[in-house]
């Protein structure tokens, strides 16, 4: 019997409507280590598959609920399918994960969040779940913005239009270096105001939102605060004091890393920066707010719990931030990770120095490493 695949929305649905399932991961444990699809099983059963061996498959499979569905999930969706004709061989109803976790990466699901000090104000996350990029669809009356769209901005334009809103504005919180921006293509296709904060890097036209400058939806203000440190121009936005959007400045585990394409000396200078926008600007804020980041380093599962937190909490809750500048910088600069896969050729892409390629997949796959390590 020929191997089924399904497709990354088929699967995203299936998981998303919590229907019956198990996904079964065969990759190498090291590229499992770096993402995985959510409450997924794994075997690391890679080179048993490809010198014919089935035993590391068969006994796995033992396991496995048979009563459900089993989707089989490689790298890039050919493993897989000798992992899923083994399982039917087994008496499962087996299929495989078409293009693998390459594919996973453009998968999303949603969250939402409101605020009992403002009914007038509902935030959307949209979360990449394999990469763990979050971004935002923030509605206020008939009008929204949105904040660094990480997936196709047909998405952005559903979730507007489920709820009855109208893209006005959309912005993100720095030039992204570990995934493309679709920012430009949302802007355009939503005919909303494209707003970037100030730099001389991107070539493309664009609103620069100064520090404190305002952009009203509906009946909300958002307002600009320069978060220096990740990147030179990092911007944060604040919406109606409920709800600040950090970037890649702070996540609520962690602070954002300096050192993506900086030379030299620039690291140490952006980790100064960072400790002042963490304690200048941000401790600045009322502690009530809830902090959303642009990341997580966990894959997002399909739970519809928001991927949020109390900025004094979040504050109080990460070590380096007790630290003095000094201790901080050089904390900082000791727990930096790898650098993302590709990140030059998509700082070029989001700067518009490089064309947007066709497929981004091969691009972008693989874990977000925007964090420095815990």
């Amino acid at each position: 019997m020929q191997v089924q695949e399904l497709s990354v929305n088929e699967l995203r649905a299936a998981l998303e409507e919590g229907r019956p399932l198990t996904v079964l991961d065969v990759r190498p444990t090291a590229q499992r280590a770096e993402w995985a699809i959510p409450d997924s099983r794994h075997v690391d059963a890679y080179d048993e598959l490809w010198r014919g061996e089935s035993a590391a498959l068969c006994e796995a499979a033992g396991r496995l609920p048979r009563d459900r569905p089993v989707v089989a999930v490689c790298a890039m969706g050919r493993t897989s399918l000798i992992a899923a004709e083994i399982l039917q061989q087994l008496g499962f109803d087996a299929y495989s994960l078409a293009g693998g976790m390459t594919a996973w990466s453009e998968a999303w699901n949603t969250a939402t969040a409101t605020f009992p000090g403002d009914p007038a104000v509902t935030v959307v996350q949209v979360r990449r779940t394999g990469k763990g990029c979050l971004s935002y669809v923030v509605g206020s009356g008939s009008e929204a913005v949105v904040i660094d769209p990480s997936v196709d901005a047909g998405v952005y334009l559903h979730v507007a239009g489920e709820h009855g809103w109208r893209i006005v504005a959309v912005l993100d919180t720095h030039v992204h270096a570990d995934h493309v921006s679709r920012a430009r293509a949302l802007a355009q296709q939503a005919g909303a105001a494209l707003y970037l904060p100030p730099q001389n890097r991107v070539t493309f036209e664009f609103q620069p939102l100064e520090d404190g400058s305002p952009v009203r939806f509906g009946g909300s203000t958002l307002r600009a605060v320069q978060t220096a440190g990740h990147t030179t121009e990092s911007m944060s936005y604040v919406v109606n004091d409920q709800a600040v959007f950090t970037g890649d400045t702070l996540f609520l585990q962690s602070v954002g890393r300096p050192d993506l394409v900086a030379p030299g000396d620039e690291p140490t200078r952006r980790a100064r920066m960072l400790f002042r926008s963490l304690k200048d600007r941000l401790a600045a804020l009322p502690g009530s707010m809830q902090v959303f980041p642009c990341h997580t380093s966990e894959p997002v599962p399909f739970d519809g719990v928001v991927h949020a937190a109390r900025l004094d909490r979040v504050l109080a809750g990460i070590p380096l931030l007790a630290l003095d500048e000094e201790p901080f910088v050089q904390a900082v600069l000791e727990r930096i990770p790898p650098t993302p896969p590709n990140h030059v050729q998509i700082v070029r892409i989001n700067e518009g120095k490089s064309p947007m390629p066709a497929d981004m997949r091969p691009l972008e796959a693989g874990a977000n490493r925007c964090a420095v390590s815990r």
